[in-house]
């Protein structure tokens, strides 16, 4: 048989397999989804890690996205896909092609989850709020926290991520591991303290890890911006008398507890934190501060407080001795009757007041 004889014979056979094959391809692509018509109700999906196509393809398949495994199969081969489907949580809306579920899961758009950290959130706190979104096993995440070789790693001053996971609105996705996360939020803090903290805090003669703690309790007691470098000055002021702090969050940092005002027997519990019976800062951060609190740490306001009691609408009068501390007390926690003169007089010493109410410090330093 000469060459061109072959060729004749071949060519319409060669011509036929890949109309059929373009055929085949063309008709996959355009199968409809196992939804049909009707409203467009998005399906999740979530698939593990390290799970095989068959088993994606089954997985679609029991979930309702897809009617035929072996369509999807076929068509992830033509498409050269097997190989690239990427795990995760999907959403897929009805009327999608299996094409444009091969590509979404190809490309590996998964659905994000918007978790915002407040100020002031401990450790325990974030990882409560990641398990109640299914985002993180609570366990796993603090035992990391907790982990000094994971502090090494991620070059963090301290043996515990406690006051560096940073405060911020994430989009983090499920599958993520909780190493992940947490690696997520402690380069948030890196990125976002100020360019000139260690000189800063070089200039108070402290370091990165006591601005941090300090920041903490700033974080734990002022709910007012403007506030929060009075409150440095106070810390800072006694810091420098070495005086005790008595900063009341201190006293339950780390503490079972069944109710959320602050009593008397807090203040005296035996802890490693409580700033009531140690002198100095606490060994560590009691809370993850945001960027106001870490300013007015290495920026406490030039002013000579050494007191400061809440008034009830979510400002603080400060006081410089202890006397006017004690005629503030009695004026805004009701410790006694008071005096037209007494109430001139803390309402001389008083800053502005405002109208954001939350918690109430009864005691020195609080």
């Amino acid at each position: 048989m000469t060459l061109s004889v072959w060729f004749r014979r071949v060519i319409p056979f060669l011509l036929a397999l890949v109309l059929t094959t373009v055929g085949i391809r063309t008709y996959l692509q355009s199968v409809p989804p196992a939804g049909g018509v009707g409203p467009a109700v998005p399906t999740v999906v979530y698939i593990k890690p390290k799970t095989g196509v068959q088993d994606i393809a089954l997985i679609l398949r029991e979930a309702g996205v897809i009617r035929s495994t072996w369509a999807f199969l076929a068509l992830a081969y033509v498409q050269g896909s097997l190989k690239r489907l990427q795990s995760g949580e999907y959403e897929f809306d009805t009327g999608m092609t299996l094409l444009d579920i091969l590509q979404k899961l190809e490309a590996g758009r998964v659905v994000t989850h918007q978790v915002t950290i407040p100020e002031g959130f401990t450790a325990e706190d974030i990882a409560r709020l990641l398990a109640t979104e299914r985002l993180a096993d609570a366990d796993r995440f603090l035992a990391l926290v907790q982990d000094r070789s994971v502090a090494v790693r991620l070059n963090v001053p301290a043996t515990r991520l406690e006051g560096y996971l940073f405060p911020d609105t994430y989009r983090l996705t499920r599958g993520m591991s909780e190493e992940e996360i947490v690696r997520v939020m402690v380069s948030r803090f890196q990125q976002a303290i100020p360019r000139d903290f260690e000189e800063q805090a070089a200039r108070l003669k402290m370091d990165t890890h006591e601005v941090v703690t300090l920041a903490s309790l700033i974080e734990k007691e002022a709910q007012l911006d403007a506030e929060r470098p009075l409150v440095s000055a106070v810390f800072h002021n006694r810091l420098r008398q070495r005086m005790p702090l008595q900063s009341d969050p201190t006293a339950v940092y780390m503490v079972p507890r069944t109710q959320r005002r602050i009593t008397a027997s807090d203040l005296q519990r035996k802890t490693p934190y409580n700033t009531y019976l140690l002198p100095g800062l606490p060994p560590g951060p009691i809370a993850n501060p945001g960027l106001a609190s870490i300013r007015a740490a290495l920026h406490p306001a030039p002013v000579n407080y050494l007191y400061f009691v809440a008034k009830n609408d979510g400002s603080h009068q400060f006081s410089r001795s202890l006397d006017q501390h004690q005629q503030a007390v009695r004026l805004y926690q009701g410790g006694g009757k008071v005096s037209q003169e007494e109430e001139e007089g803390a309402a001389k010493q008083a800053s502005p007041r405002t109208t954001f109410s939350d918690h109430v410090r009864q005691v020195d330093g609080s």
